[in-house]
């Protein structure tokens, strides 16, 4: 398993060695970023959350925006000029003073995030060979979630400070490391841009309808991530008799099990046929770890404690086989002149399940007690099986459009 985490020496090392810095930048930057606005830049939380919803938004737009720019001019040099803006914007936290400062700047940072990774999809598909594109998000799926833990210990840090001055210091860290992410891109050789078709359209993923159709899927299922981040804990602490400190051990255990298999659980979904099973599964698994968060209600601590466990379990080998399903289909149903905009489009609906999610999930889970968990399973084993349908609809289409007219 660990050898699994030893990228391969050439265009994938380069790609995890940015990635690295860059998820170690991001982790920081969401450890830190929140309490130094309220706290050091004294903007009240519900105007901070207001200000996190707006640039939400804007990153959903800018997504695709950037990936087809990635597919004129190429992912390569389109990634390190995002990811390099991005950096810039990042230092820039350190010289907000107020509420509408604090929204053009974050709304620049997500939306500059959000573009880096509809350039970085396609610079993967650009660099690296199709049946290795899937093992190779899941390789730096694995090094993100490295990133990230590094990055909140190093958060903890300013935290247990609590001063403007490591705050701001940590936040310029953030900025270099984001800069040099992008830097570390030229050493990657720039993949010439496939040439578009002659006549056809501009936006092409937008007249894609399996493939708009599995992004509507993708964004119901990617809701698993915000059930774990946010309704969960909620969950925990107001209606199961459960210690709160199971939530900090599910939260490990999800860590760690990503790392050591996400690139295990890719094996068999290198393709389509191979994705559809993952996403089907993933479906069934996540329905499961609902229902199961659901009985935790009443028990007793103990085994309040178990089921909870169990459940995170569960969850977490579905979050592993959604991800794999959805990547072999975001690179497999993408025509190769058009990665671009199909990974802007793939990153956007990530991107509107992590928004409605939290609101959804709360206001269903919360506001109905058991029910809702039910509820939410039944959306997520319905999107699961859903996807064998699209699927083949979205292949066959794309085998269509690739076939010469006569």
């Amino acid at each position: 398993m660990l050898r699994d985490l030893i990228p391969p020496p050439g265009p994938v090392r380069v790609l995890a060695a940015s990635g690295l810095a860059r998820t170690t930048g991001f982790g920081t930057m969401v450890a830190v970023a929140v309490l130094y606005f309220t706290r050091a830049v004294d903007i009240p939380p519900e105007r901070v959350g207001l200000g996190m919803t707006i640039a939400a938004l804007c990153g959903m737009v800018a997504s695709p925006l950037a990936g087809r720019a990635a597919d004129r001019f190429g992912a390569r040099d389109a990634a390190i000029v995002l990811v390099t803006v991005q950096g810039v914007a990042v230092s820039c936290y350190a010289l907000v003073g107020g509420f509408v400062p604090f929204v053009i700047a974050v709304s620049t940072v997500i939306s500059f995030h959000s573009s880096a990774e509809a350039a970085r999809g396609a610079l993967v598909a650009g660099v690296v060979e199709p049946e290795r594109r899937v093992a190779t998000r899941a390789l730096l799926h694995s090094v993100t979630n490295i990133g990230l833990s590094l990055g909140a210990v190093a958060g903890g840090v300013a935290l247990h400070f609590d001063t403007r001055a490591v705050y701001v210091g940590m936040l310029l860290a953030c900025g270099v490391l984001f800069a040099g992410s992008g830097l570390v891109y030229l050493r990657l050789s720039s993949p010439e841009p496939v040439p578009h078709p002659a006549g056809g359209p501009r936006w092409e993923v937008l007249r894609d309808r399996p493939f708009t159709l599995f992004v509507a899927l993708n964004a119901l299922l990617v809701m698993h991530d915000s059930v774990l981040t946010v309704v969960l804990p909620l969950w925990i602490a107001e209606r199961t008799d459960a210690p709160v400190t199971v939530y900090a051990a599910i939260l490990l255990l999800n860590t760690i099990i990503v790392v050591l298999f996400q690139v295990r659980a890719t094996r068999n979904s290198s393709d389509v046929a191979g994705g559809v099973r993952a996403l089907r599964t993933s479906g069934v698994l996540l329905a499961g770890c609902c229902a199961l968060y659901a009985v935790a209600a009443g028990q007793p601590p103990w085994l309040a404690v178990t089921i909870l466990l169990v459940g995170g379990t569960i969850h977490v080998f579905g979050e592993l086989l959604h991800s794999a399903g959805s990547w072999a289909l975001a690179f497999d149903l993408a025509p190769e002149h058009a990665h671009g905009q199909y990974q802007g489009v793939f990153n956007m609906s990530i991107q509107l399940g992590g928004v409605i999610a939290p609101v959804l999930g709360t206001a269903v889970v919360m506001g109905t007690g058991w029910p809702g968990w039910l509820i939410l399973a039944a959306v997520l084993l319905g999107a699961g099986l859903a996807a064998p349908t699209v699927a083949t609809w979205a292949s066959r289409r794309a085998k269509l459009s690739a076939e010469p007219s006569t």
